[in-house]
């Protein structure tokens, strides 16, 4: 036997037994976990990706010339930030429902259609519940202001065209249910 095939197997059998004795295999280093970026958070309450908290509920009673009772179930936005998203980017808003914004007292009110994608009927209801007047129609995406010739301290958004479908005017009374714990703010 040749001298350089001793060594070779001596060598081979040191490796071999380095191996049974415990020696774990070499793995290479797991690549990190990519960095995720945290979504930067929206506070433009007019952005469509604004994350709104549901608003409170309520029911608002218009009575017809005719003595007819028309019940809207409403989202009550009664902070300004409530109010000054109102409606914008719904696609839809089904007769019978719609948003009452709640001012601490009358004053001339405005309203605009920004990022509103729908059209909608305005009434204007001064602290007394009574209709003051009403904007009909309002176009969508629309910053021009819409406002009647006097005071209120409520306004109540319903789908285009209902007001005159159910034969509302200014002069008649509404009444307004399950916003007695309601505080607007300023």
């Amino acid at each position: 036997m040749s001298r350089s095939f001793s060594v070779c197997c001596a060598v081979a059998l040191a490796l071999t037994a380095c191996e049974s004795q415990g020696s774990k295999p070499v793995t290479p280093a797991a690549a990190p976990p990519p960095v995720v970026q945290p979504k930067p958070v929206v506070t433009d309450i007019t952005a469509q990706d604004y994350p709104m908290p549901p608003l409170p509920r309520a029911r608002v009673m218009l009575v017809d010339a005719f003595g007819g009772k028309h019940p809207v179930e409403v989202e009550v936005a009664w902070t300004r930030d409530q109010r000054t998203r109102g409606l914008m980017w719904r696609t839809e808003l089904a007769e019978g429902t719609g948003m009452l914004f709640i001012f601490q007292k009358d004053s001339w009110l405005s309203f605009w259609m920004k990022n509103t994608l729908i059209p909608l009927d305005m009434i204007f209801i001064r602290s007394d519940l009574t209709i003051v007047g009403i904007v009909a129609k309002a176009e969508p995406k629309t910053l021009t202001g819409r406002a009647p010739d006097a005071e209120s301290m409520y306004v109540l958004e319903v789908p285009s065209g209902w007001s005159e479908k159910i034969g509302l005017k200014p002069g008649l009374k509404v009444k307004l249910e399950g916003i007695q714990s309601i505080q607007p703010q300023p």
